[in-house]
């Protein structure tokens, strides 16, 4: 920060070094985007081992104890916790219960050979890295109800997982809990030490969050990577800090001796982890299945929650296939319902719903405080005799913390192309200040963000705190060719989308709804658009404590 490199931006700013880097990563726009279209995967009946049931379907007409929208971290929290008191859950996902092979025999697609199975609706895929050396790397696919979102607003493209299991299936699983000096930022009305006491305790446990072997972590090629971004950060002043992850670490060690299918060795993270990652399938999941008490409908989307005649409320579904089209509208009447669809999906929902009268005494701080986490990504042109390696395990494990210093908390990422592009790839989570807003347009008749670009600017700013200083202690330069022709910053997405109800503003302090008694919030949009590091640890403790209260005060 005290020695800033300007951003080289122009073909005459870059060096023959950094031409040859970019040269490589040319190559590896065809490992990233060149390989032919796996084959449409068929859907059958036969469930691997861990999945939700696939053939439950809630039906029409129902009336129902519990019902939870969304099966990512806080619903799968609401759903296990609730039938382990002995209530009855209907659990509904929009998306796909993904529990059958494809053609090409995996569930899930690769990140380098992106099909039909990789986007939500999409006839085209929208990759959060879209160019090399300026070069698009995006292809037509076929419109099908995928495992990848890429929604777009004004503004900003937010990333979000879609099926049973929700976000857990899509993110590279870094399971971190904020240092506790800065949870009083985040959830100024949560007690603290009960949150780490209890709850951040729980939370990794029922997700199996677990650390890499540090001794195989100084000899495995697959993380080459992460040895040069460590040594970078060290040598420029700042703390490299391991943090953990909820893979399956024997696994990626025999991945690595050749014993066991590859699967963060392959590449696969964005678009799904068919072996080694324990995403909700592999830990809540299962548990709820247990229970006997939990029905998981698929492809069931919630437009309508209305109060009904006789108490509870009457929820409106619409049935998908695969093409996205509706095949049926089911009515169900429950007497409490958990919106868990994710930051995104409930301020959606719970906006479109105060503004269509249907559940008109929800307060005016829907929708609002909505952030980013302050995600902006970037990538550094190394020096030949810093090879990051051609093998690189998809799951990042450490990060450079300046958090304190700039607001800058940066995690260590893979490039994982096949190929060496001498590059180091990050990204970063920033103390950006600002908050955005959904609200309805009358006159589209939609929900709309208004997230404005420009705010990037302050997080990039952070971001810059750590990768100037590096820069110009190691003589390297930006990369410009991995968001668009000559652009630096990845400043046009987040992955960790976060507000929109917030605790203790749109609902009391444990997640219920202002107005309407038996309506909950339990999952991301409760947290003020900022979690320090990644958020789902933090999702996943707050659901543990909220659905605890709500099962002793409510039920």
């Amino acid at each position: 920060m005290n020695n800033p490199v300007m951003e080289q931006s122009t073909p005459r700013n870059v060096s023959r070094r950094g031409l040859i880097t970019g040269t490589g990563s040319l190559l590896g726009s065809a490992a990233l985007g060149g390989r032919a279209l796996a084959a449409t995967p068929r859907h059958g009946r036969a469930a691997a081992p861990g999945a939700a049931p696939r053939d439950a379907s809630i039906a029409d007409g129902a009336q129902v104890p519990a019902l939870v929208i969304g099966s990512g971290y806080g619903g799968c929290v609401a759903a296990l916790r609730l039938a382990e008191a002995g209530v009855d859950v209907q659990l509904v996902e929009m998306g796909m219960a993904w529990d059958t092979p494809g053609a090409d025999g995996e569930i899930f697609a690769n990140t380098t050979d992106p099909d039909q199975r990789s986007y939500w609706l999409r006839t085209r895929t929208k990759q959060p890295i879209s160019n090399f050396l300026g070069f698009p790397i995006d292809r037509d696919i076929a419109r099908y109800t995928g495992i990848l979102d890429a929604e777009d607003f004004s503004g900003i493209t937010v990333y979000q997982g879609r099926g049973v299991g929700g976000g857990s299936l899509v993110n590279g699983g870094m399971a971190v809990t904020p240092r506790r000096e800065n949870f009083g930022a985040i959830l100024p009305t949560v007690n603290s030490a009960e949150m780490y006491g209890t709850y951040y305790p729980r939370a990794n446990t029922a997700l199996g969050v677990a650390a890499i072997d540090p001794d195989w972590f100084e000899t495995t090629e697959c993380y080459q990577y992460a040895r040069v971004g460590r040594r970078h950060a060290q040598r420029s002043g700042f703390p490299f800090v391991f943090v953990p992850d909820v893979y399956d670490w024997a696994y990626m060690k025999q991945e690595a001796a050749g014993a066991v299918p590859k699967s963060a060795l392959a590449g696969e993270i964005l678009y799904g982890n068919n072996h080694g990652k324990k995403s909700l399938q592999k830990t809540y999941l299962p548990r709820i299945r247990a229970t006997g008490k939990v029905t998981v409908s698929p492809l069931h989307k919630v437009t309508t929650v209305r109060p009904a005649s006789g108490g509870g409320y009457t929820v409106t579904l619409e049935q998908l296939d695969t093409g996205g089209a509706t095949t049926a509208t089911k009515e169900v009447t429950a007497d409490r319902v958990f919106f868990a669809a994710g930051s995104v999906g409930t301020s959606k929902l719970l906006v479109a719903l105060r503004a269509s009268g249907a559940l008109p005494r929800l307060n005016e701080e829907i929708g609002k405080g909505w952030g980013d986490n302050g995600n902006v990504m970037c990538g550094r042109a190394n020096h030949l005799w810093d090879p990051t390696g051609s093998l690189q395990s998809s799951i990042p494990t450490a990060g450079i913390d300046n958090w304190a210093a700039g607001g800058a908390f940066a995690e260590v990422a893979p490039l994982p192309t096949g190929i060496e592009t001498f590059a180091s790839f990050y990204l970063s989570i920033t103390r950006n200040p600002h908050r955005a807003e959904f609200s309805w347009n009358s006159g589209a008749g939609r929900v709309e963000l208004n997230w404005q670009t420009a705010w990037k600017r302050e997080s990039i700013d952070m971001a810059k705190s750590i990768f100037d200083k590096i820069n110009a202690k190691e003589g390297t330069i930006y990369r410009t060719d991995l968001f668009g022709t000559y652009k630096i910053w990845g400043d046009h997405l987040t992955y960790h989308p976060l507000g929109g109800a917030v605790l203790g503003k749109a609902t009391d302090n444990y997640g219920r709804l202002h107005g309407h008694p038996g309506l909950y919030v339990i999952d991301g949009a409760l947290i003020p658009g900022n979690t320090s590091v990644n958020p789902f640890v933090t999702i996943t403790a707050l659901a543990e404590r909220n659905i605890e209260k709500i099962i002793a005060t409510d039920l």
